[in-house]
């Protein structure tokens, strides 16, 4: 991990938040817009990008070219530009697309700032809302319509107790459906669709779990910085580290992360 000073710190908070405001106004300028139409990234099934999510891309790297040009970046819609500080920002202009043309607010802005290992500060942001929570640092709080709070994830509960979310209800692979579904029927309450938004959910201490598959660096870098930053673990299925995507497990507490491996790896 890469040392750095309390005044780079927070010039990387500093920044991180610049980021989340340029993009909330981007987003928010075609959020529930007449005629807001999609192209799609794939021809086999519907993988949505829009005006709204490049815009919020290209803002975004305009204020990194202006404060940070050494640092890299990574984005979902631009990919990858270099650096030579061993940091780079992880953008997902809108992660949620589907939800940002259906007009639901579930969908989010996510921001990370990241050394070779991992993730070290993240914004999970909804703009409709006007909610966000922030981790790293030694930070994790969140602020919107109900003020700024501490964020803390949920203790310790058996897993017949437990909440838990995913994007999509046949999660990956066949095989790794299954392996969700079983684990599915061990919860209290089991829920779809929410994007990024059930990750801050995570932190906030709402729910328990959030089990995902074919995931990108730049769907898990924020939720990662800032459910750890409020006490939670995010890892790969196996229990290994998960900021490269993949297959990931987002839990409030190492006791319901190790009940949860269990069952997805019985």
């Amino acid at each position: 991990m890469l040392s750095l000073t309390s005044a780079e710190t927070d010039d990387l908070i500093a920044t991180a938040a610049e980021l989340a405001d340029v993009a909330r106004g981007a987003t928010l300028l075609h959020f529930r817009s007449e005629g807001l139409s999609a192209d799609s990234k794939e021809d086999h099934r519907f993988d949505p990008v829009t005006v709204a999510d490049r815009l919020a891309e290209d803002r975004m790297r305009e204020v990194l070219a202006r404060r940070r040009p050494q640092d890299a970046v990574l984005g979902e819609e631009r990919g990858q530009t270099a650096g030579t500080s061993g940091l780079t920002w992880v953008l997902d202009p809108i992660d949620g697309t589907r939800g940002y043309l259906s007009g639901t607010p579930s969908w989010g802005v996510l921001i990370a700032v990241a050394d070779g290992t991992g993730p070290l500060f993240g914004i999970i942001d909804q703009p409709f809302i006007g909610e966000r929570f922030s981790g790293g640092f030694g930070r994790a709080e969140t602020d919107g319509p109900m003020g700024r709070r501490p964020l803390r994830t949920r203790g310790a509960r058996p897993l017949s107790e437990a909440i838990l979310f995913s994007t999509f209800p046949e999660v990956g692979t066949p095989e790794e459906g299954a392996a969700f579904h079983r684990l599915a029927r061990q919860v209290r309450l089991t829920r779809y669709g929410m994007d990024c938004y059930a990750y801050a959910l995570v932190a906030a201490g709402q729910i328990d779990l959030v089990v995902e598959a074919g995931l990108a660096s730049y769907d898990i870098m924020a939720p990662i910085a800032v459910i750890e930053a409020a006490g939670g673990i995010v890892t790969s299925w196996d229990g290994g580290p998960a900021h490269k995507g993949g297959r990931v497990v987002a839990a409030a507490n190492s006791e319901i992360h190790a009940a949860a491996l269990a069952v997805l790896n019985p």
